[in-house]
C-alpha cells in the first residue's frame, strides 16, 4: 500500500501530446541527475519547483550524504546513504544522534536490529513524505517508526494492520499489538479473535506466538469456541514452541512447554464425547487428572480438579431487526425455491453469525434454509440448514458456520432460499437504517431477491452478528 500525505498532483505534458507525472520524470530522470551532479555539471534543482521533490532525489541517494548507515544483522547488511540535517528534521531520535549534546561525529552507523526494506520504507517518509507498506514488512516497519519516534509513520502502519486483521493473522498481531503498546490495535485484535475463534485458534499464525500471549488467549472468557478446539489449537502451539526449542516433539515436552497453561484450557467443560475421544486419549494429560475428569463428567461425588470446570461465557449475539411489524395470510408469503435477498452495510466493523428468519403461518413446520453472504458477488459464507418453526410469529436462528467478518462502507448481500411450508409470516414497515448495539445498518434492495424480498418487507427480518 502507497499512500501519500501531499495531495497527487497533476500530470505534467510531456513531448508529443502525452502526460507524465512528476513522480515518473523523477524516476527517469534521477540517474542522469545524480551523473551530472556528480560530475559537478548541470542545474537539476531547478527541474522541481518544490523543496519537496528536491528532498526526494535525495532519499537513499550518494549525493551530498554525510552520513552511512549499515543496516539489517550479520550477513544480511545494506549500506544506505543519508543527509543529517533531512534525518534530523524528520525524527527526534536523529535530531539527538547527530546534533544532540551526546552526538557522536561517526561517519557510518551500524542499525542490527532493523531490517533493510523496513529502515529504507522509514527514511522514504522521512524524505519523500510517502508511505509505503506491504503485509510482509510493516511490522518490522512499525518496528523502526517507534524505534525513531517517527508518529505519523507508526499511525500508519497500525492502520494498515488494523485494516488487514483477520483472523488468520489477528493472534500475531495481539502478540506484537502488546510489544509495540499499541492499546487500540490490542482491542481490535481481541475483537477478532472472540467473534472468529476457532478460525483464529486454527490459523498457522496462532503456533507463533508467545508463551505470555497463548496465556492470555487461554484464559479468555469470552471466546466463541468449543473447547475441544481450544485444547487442539494448545498442542499444535505445543508442538512448534518445542521446534522452536529444538527438542523433540514427545508428549512429555509438549506437556513441558505448555506447563502451567494447560489448566487454562476448561477440559471439564468440553462434551463428554470430546473428551472421551479426544483430550482423554491425547497422551498429554497424566493419568490420573484422566480419570478425576471421568469422574467429574460420572460420579456423583466429584473430585476436586486443577482445570476450571465453568463453561467460556462467549460473546452475546446481537441482532439486528429491520421491520417494525409481520403479517401473515393477508398477502400469503410463498417460497418455491425462489431466492429471499437484501444488500446491506455497516459503519464499523462487524461479525454476521447468522440470521434469524420467518416460519410457517400455519401451525409447525421444518424449514430447510440455503443461506449465503456475499461481497460484490463473490460467496463469504455459505450453509445449507435445517431450523424448526413452531407456528409463531416469532423470528429462527440460522447460524453460519464461523462468523464472517463485515468491513464498514461497503455493501454485503445476505441470501436464503427456504424449502418447507409455502406459506410464511412475512415483515412489513420495512427501514433503510437501522441502529443497533453502536452499530449503523443501512439496507437496500438487492437485484438476486427473486422472492419479493426488499426493504419495504419480506424474509430476512434479522442480521445475528457481534460487534
Amino acid at each position: 500500500m502507497a499512500a501519500e500525505l501531499f495531495p497527487p498532483q497533476k500530470p505534467v505534458p510531456a513531448p508529443g501530446g502525452s502526460s507524465v507525472s512528476p513522480q515518473r520524470l523523477q524516476q527517469e530522470n534521477r540517474t542522469n541527475n545524480n551523473t551530472s551532479s556528480a560530475r559537478g555539471g548541470g542545474s537539476w534543482q531547478g527541474l522541481y519547483p518544490t523543496i519537496r521533490e528536491r528532498n526526494s532525489l535525495m532519499f537513499n541517494n550518494e549525493t551530498m550524504a554525510d552520513v552511512h548507515f549499515v543496516v539489517g544483522p550479520p550477513g544480511g547488511t545494506q549500506r544506505v546513504p543519508g543527509h543529517k540535517y533531512v534525518l534530523a528534521v524528520g525524527s527526534s531520535v536523529f535530531h539527538a544522534m547527530f546534533y544532540g549534546e551526546l552526538a557522536e561525529d561517526q561517519d557510518e552507523i551500524r542499525i542490527p536490529d532493523v531490517e533493510p526494506p523496513s529502515f529504507l520504507a522509514m527514511l522514504k517518509y522521512i524524505y519523500c513524505d510517502e508511505i509505503e507498506l506491504c503485509a510482509d514488512t510493516v511490522l518490522a516497519t512499525l518496528y523502526a517508526a517507534k524505534k525513531y519516534i517517527v508518529p505519523h509513520l507508526a499511525r500508519a502502519c497500525v492502520n494498515f494492520l488494523e485494516t488487514s486483521l483477520s483472523a488468520r493473522n489477528a493472534c500475531v498481531l495481539l502478540s506484537q499489538s502488546c510489544l509495540f503498546e499499541e492499546p487500540d490495535l490490542t482491542q481490535r485484535c481481541w475483537e477478532v479473535i472472540d467473534a472468529q475463534a476457532e478460525l483464529a485458534l486454527r490459523s498457522d499464525g496462532f503456533c507463533d506466538i508467545d508463551a505470555q500471549t497463548l496465556e492470555s488467549i487461554l484464559r479468555r472468557e469470552t471466546l466463541n469456541a468449543k473447547e475441544m478446539v481450544v485444547f487442539e489449537a494448545a498442542l499444535s502451539w505445543a508442538e512448534a514452541e518445542c521446534q522452536r526449542q529444538e527438542l523433540a516433539p514427545t508428549l512429555e515436552n509438549k506437556r513441558r512447554v505448555l506447563g502451567k497453561a494447560i489448566y487454562l484450557i476448561r477440559i471439564p467443560a468440553m462434551a463428554l464425547e470430546d473428551f472421551a475421544n479426544g483430550a482423554a486419549q491425547s497422551g498429554v494429560l497424566t493419568l490420573n487428572e484422566t480419570n478425576d475428569v471421568f469422574l467429574w463428567f460420572t460420579a456423583a461425588n466429584k473430585p476436586e480438579l486443577r482445570f476450571c470446570s465453568k463453561p467460556r461465557a462467549g460473546l452475546a449475539p446481537q441482532r439486528c431487526h429491520r421491520f417494525q411489524s409481520c403479517a401473515y395470510r393477508s398477502n400469503q408469503w410463498r417460497y418455491r425455491g425462489r431466492c429471499d435477498s437484501i444488500q446491506f452495510a455497516v459503519d464499523r466493523r462487524v461479525f454476521i453469525a447468522g440470521f434469524g428468519l420467518y416460519g410457517s403461518s400455519c401451525g409447525s413446520a421444518e424449514y430447510s434454509a440455503k443461506m449465503e453472504l456475499k461481497r460484490q458477488g463473490v460467496a463469504a459464507a455459505q450453509r445449507v440448514i435445517k431450523y424448526f418453526s413452531d407456528g409463531s410469529s416469532s423470528t429462527f436462528s440460522v447460524w453460519f458456520e464461523h462468523p464472517v467478518q463485515i468491513e464498514p462502507d461497503a455493501f454485503y448481500t445476505a441470501s436464503v432460499v427456504l424449502d418447507g411450508n409455502e406459506l410464511s409470516y412475512f415483515g412489513q414497515e420495512g427501514m433503510t437504517e437501522v441502529q443497533c448495539g453502536g452499530v449503523t445498518f443501512q439496507f437496500q434492495c438487492s437485484s438476486d431477491s427473486t422472492n419479493g424480498t426488499g426493504v419495504q418487507g419480506g424474509q430476512i427480518p434479522e442480521l445475528i452478528f457481534y460487534a
